[in-house]
């Protein structure tokens, strides 16, 4: 792409958990989920690298946060977003998860705190005195349909025996999920802020026009499997005249077929790829959802026309990343596309593959 520059700031393959990326445009800069985490216990290297890849991160975050006009939080999950840092905000459009709708109950609470201190900082007043009574929580609780309705591709899969108990884990997150919603009704609605020198806008299934720049963003979508416990997020699309890229945030795979469709359909020339949480295989992740994760991006390699897919971001936490998701590397040899973490872009090698750093 000529327009549309990306930068990588900080990725997991540099050492702490992050997926921040800077994006510039003739017309607007934008930063997408400025936040960084260390890496888990589990990861080959001492606490003390951890914490010095973590802080290396943090402040090539915030240099990057100088130069944007607009931030994108996906989701509030630290490796995300800076819940306590608020400097990065200041004088900037902050396009955020809407924290009323589509949200578990733990990033509901982070989004309070966080929105808390944003009307401290920024509107000298308290959250409280802002939040909207919610006097039709009934008509509210009426309007979130079975999720599964919007997702007829991963509803009529056929995985053989595992059918049985994929359909018992259907019938409790549907319970799950109509115990969040019975939340979103009855919290109080935190609304988007006009301060003047901060502005927040909750961007899901919605698009933004900046000079000859759209920024487009998913509906609210599931942090990995149906009915993750983990939440909702959302991708951005970034789009100006013919070119188009697009930031996946957590979608674990996708996992989910149908996600993988969707960013087929849209067919960016750049696209920034999370993968699945391979250092939880055998824990979180089965062998069921690993393969639909490894089967549907390299789907996605094969079939959208990318000039380069930057393959990262809960990947590269492990030291056997690669060989778990052999097909998708094999895809783009197959395909002589240009698939490669955030690392390798700027010319290094993953850490977590590095030799003598712990």
């Amino acid at each position: 792409m000529e327009k549309i520059i990306i930068q990588p700031v900080w990725f997991d393959s540099l050492g702490a958990k992050s997926s921040c990326t800077l994006v510039k445009t003739p017309d607007v800069r934008i930063l997408i989920d400025p936040g960084i985490a260390a890496m888990q216990p589990s990861f080959p290297a001492s606490a003390v690298k951890k914490r010095e890849w973590r802080e290396k991160g943090r402040k090539a975050i915030k240099r990057a946060s100088k130069e944007a006009d607009i931030i994108i939080i996906s989701h509030y999950h630290y490796d995300h977003y800076f819940p306590t840092d608020l400097s990065i905000y200041k004088d900037k459009l902050v396009l955020a998860k809407n924290p009323n709708e589509y949200i578990n109950d733990s990033q509901r609470a982070r989004a309070t705190s966080f929105y808390s201190r944003i009307c401290e900082t920024y509107g000298k007043t308290s959250l409280e005195s802002l939040e909207k009574t919610n006097e039709k929580a009934k008509e509210r609780k009426n309007k979130y349909p079975d999720p599964l309705a919007d997702l007829p591709i991963a509803r009529s899969k056929n995985f053989g025996d595992y059918n049985k108990r994929r359909a018992e884990l259907f019938e409790k997150g549907s319970k799950w999920f109509d115990g969040r919603v019975t939340n979103w009704a009855k919290n109080p609605e935190i609304p988007e802020f006009n301060f003047p020198s901060l502005k927040t806008k909750y961007p899901e299934g919605k698009e933004f026009k900046f000079g000859n720049t759209t920024l487009r963003f998913s509906k609210p979508l599931f942090h990995g499997i149906e009915f993750s416990r983990v939440g909702w997020v959302f991708y951005t699309i970034v789009e100006h005249e013919n070119e188009k890229f697009i930031h996946s945030s957590d979608l674990n795979g996708p996992v989910i077929e149908d996600y993988t469709q969707h960013i087929i359909q849209e067919n960016p020339q750049v696209l920034i790829l999370d993968g699945p949480m391979t250092y939880m295989f055998g824990y979180l992740l089965n062998r069921i959802n690993l393969n639909r994760a490894v089967e549907n991006a390299a789907e996605m390699v094969r079939k959208i026309d990318a000039e380069l897919i930057i393959y990262d971001h809960h990947l590269p936490r492990e030291r056997k990343f690669r060989e778990r998701t052999e097909k998708v590397w094999n895809a783009a040899k197959e395909a002589n596309k240009e698939v490669i973490t955030a690392a390798e872009f700027l010319g290094k090698e993953p850490v977590v593959l590095s030799v003598g750093y712990q």
